[in-house]
């Protein structure tokens, strides 16, 4: 079972026509943080991440929730947990097929946050600050995988409530027709 998710997780790692995958920047006072996304596992979640990382949606938002040794959450403009950009997007985790293709929850793993309703993801994030899954395992299969930290994880395990997402940026994304 590891060594299919490991494979699955390779597998989006380097997409099939050999482009560089999409990475977001996250400047914050403490330093930035790089994440690779991975649009062949999670295709509408990471077009509509984009989409809010194009419009400025994260520039000035702020990390609402810090769960020591489990996860950093933002994306919500209101700052409380209940804010969203006005819309909601299909939980891809579903689809036995984009799973199949999404990395499992480990240390740096980027998630969409969502309710009790499995479509009710919109811009809230978050980003696992460990690999133990005793803490994120649950998580796997519940939730839409679409990305993960390639730089900057001593930054993320730095983060706290209230500290700010300064600028995010994206680069190597052209949204499909």
């Amino acid at each position: 079972m590891r060594l299919s998710l490991l494979g699955a997780f390779l597998a989006t790692v380097v997409s099939c026509n050999n482009e560089q995958l999409p990475n977001v920047t996250i400047e914050t006072k403490k330093g930035n943080i790089i994440i690779e996304l991975y649009p062949e596992a999670a295709p509408a979640t990471v077009a509509n991440f984009a989409r809010l990382v194009g419009d400025g949606f994260y520039d000035g938002v702020t990390f609402h929730r810090y769960v020591p040794g489990f996860v950093i959450q933002g994306g919500d403009p209101k700052g409380t947990g209940s804010g969203g950009p006005g819309w909601t997007i299909p939980g891809e985790f579903q689809d036995p097929d984009l799973r199949a293709k999404m990395p499992p929850h480990a240390e740096g793993v980027v998630a969409m946050a969502r309710t009790q309703n499995p479509d009710s993801a919109g811009s809230q994030f978050y980003i696992c600050l460990t690999s133990d899954s005793r803490s994120v395992g649950h998580l796997n299969g519940n939730y839409t995988t679409f990305g993960k930290v390639i730089e900057g994880m001593d930054v993320v395990e730095s983060l706290r409530e209230r500290d700010v997402m300064e600028k995010v940026t994206i680069e190597n994304y052209t949204a499909a027709p």
